[in-house]
């Protein structure tokens, strides 16, 4: 019996990748995003980009689509926070 290791790295990208979802969905229930750590966001969103990147230039399908998965709501959290600030015009810290 062999064990494949890719398939940890599938599993390991999809709970990685759909931790960010429940925070996506309350976001578009409320639009509130006062709570939301701006600069963590963005760091953990360029993270992301990045890993997604480092996926790509190696070819690795299970980073490529996890964190590509992940990028989804990561982007749509952070332009909402944008948006949020932008409106409020207070700066974040």
């Amino acid at each position: 019996m062999t064990f494949d290791i890719v398939i940890i790295g599938y599993f390991a990208g999809f709970c990685t990748a759909i931790a960010q979802f429940p925070q996506a969905m309350k976001v578009i229930k409320t639009g509130d995003t006062q709570s939301i750590s701006f600069g963590m966001y963005f760091i953990m969103t360029l993270g992301i980009a990045l890993w997604f990147s480092y996926g790509v230039l190696l070819n690795n399908w299970p980073m490529i689509l996890s964190n590509g998965v992940c990028l989804i709501p990561s982007i749509y959290i952070m332009y909402i926070t944008i948006h949020n600030i932008i409106k409020s015009k207070k700066l974040p810290l």
